[in-house]
């Protein structure tokens, strides 16, 4: 039997995602299924239009066994620090293969250049010039490998294909990774199917396009219509009220600090405080992160202190409690399932995200769900 491995977002679950769990049960038919996902706050910086108790409905209708939440404190990071926690989790789960999507779906060639970027010297020397030259950090990691091996990797996929797999070979984790090709462009705002990325979803969503084409009949009815705008007036006030130690907080750096105070005294919302700010150093997701970080008061400080001293279980199947079952006394940090104050720094961190998503979206169930919650099972 094998035990299978899937980091992702779900927002929102798409024919997509359910095209890689149907092939992931041709490839390995015998499986367990386990899935670490970012709960209502995502890499990107943005916000989940499914709160993470329905993502894991979702989840378990459709074939997936084991259903983890990724913390607030690594799903809101750069993908690097996102994969660490996400790997480090389902290497605690005694996973043996890590399965994701791949725009190149050349697994070999991507294992090299994760060696390369962890062995290679000049590799790191390339991207601190490309950095110095005021490059964003994600353009200077792809133009080094590119300079190094005349290979261009810069499809988001890829690259974080690139972290899950720098942090197999770092740690010596017996994982194999394996690649689905992804059948859509990320970025891409071309509808020539009906398996479309997220981002597209959401922006027709937003528009009050149909989008039932797009997802599986179980999505629809969890869907909210939700953006970071409806964040904007608790944002504003974090910032005016903490405008004299922005920099306080994680990723807020290098000074940008002073274009968000200078620009949110006249941006009316969002999206264009977030457009006054951009700078070619900054890529609209880092900016994205480092807002979510000063709305929900993420220090630096904090995230010094934060790591993965839990695993918090929201659903499974009855396969999936008979495989936890099997190795629970071969796991060396607590499994929880509820929220419980001051035992943890990165739950304490999770428990403050998901309250100021239940506050934005009236939903204040959420928080009750937080304390009392049972995982969902799907018989």
């Amino acid at each position: 039997m094998n035990v299978i491995g899937i980091v992702c977002e779900y927002n929102p679950f798409h024919l997509g995602h359910l095209y890689q769990l149907k092939k992931i049960k041709e490839m390995y038919p015998h499986s367990i299924i386990i899935v670490v996902c970012s709960s209502n706050f995502t890499q990107r910086g943005d916000v989940s239009i499914i709160n993470k108790w329905d993502k894991t409905k979702i989840a378990l209708d459709y074939g997936v066994d084991i259903f983890i939440e990724l913390p607030f404190g690594y799903a809101t990071q750069s993908s690097d620090i996102f994969a660490k926690g996400a790997i480090e989790i389902l290497n605690h789960l005694k996973i043996d293969t890590l399965v994701f999507g791949s725009e190149s779906n050349n697994i070999q060639e991507l294992i090299n250049l994760a060696n390369i970027q962890l062995n290679n010297k000049e590799y790191n020397n390339i991207v601190k010039d490309y950095l110095d030259n005021g490059i964003n950090y994600p353009t200077a990691l792809s133009k080094a490998l590119s300079d190094i091996t005349n290979t261009t990797i810069n499809k988001p996929n890829d690259l974080l294909g690139l972290s899950y797999i720098k942090e197999i070979i770092k740690n010596d984790y017996k994982i194999t990774p394996v690649t689905i090709k992804r059948t859509n462009d990320y970025h891409s705002k071309d509808i020539n199917s009906n398996i479309i990325n997220a981002s597209l979803i959401r922006k027709l969503l937003i528009e009050k396009n149909d989008i039932t084409n797009y997802i599986p009949n179980n999505t629809y009815k969890y869907l909210k219509l939700l953006s970071l705008n409806d964040f904007y007036p608790y944002l504003k006030y974090q910032i005016i009220n903490n405008s004299n130690k922005l920099n306080n907080y994680q990723t807020v750096d290098e000074g940008i600090e002073n274009r968000i105070i200078k620009n949110i005294y006249k941006s009316s919302n969002y999206n264009e405080l977030v457009m006054n700010i951009k700078t070619k150093r900054y890529t609209y997701n880092k900016i994205n992160r480092m807002l979510l970080h000063i709305l929900t008061n993420f220090t630096k400080e904090e995230a010094q202190s934060i790591k993965i001293d839990y695993i918090r279980l929201l659903g499974f199947t009855n396969a999936g409690q008979k495989y936890l079952n099997s190795i629970k006394k071969d796991i060396n940090i607590p499994i929880i399932t509820r929220y419980k104050p001051n035992i943890s720094n990165l739950l304490d961190l999770e428990f403050r995200a998901n309250s100021i998503y239940a506050f934005v979206t009236n939903n204040f169930e959420l928080i009750k769900l937080e304390y009392n919650s049972k995982p969902i099972i799907k018989n």
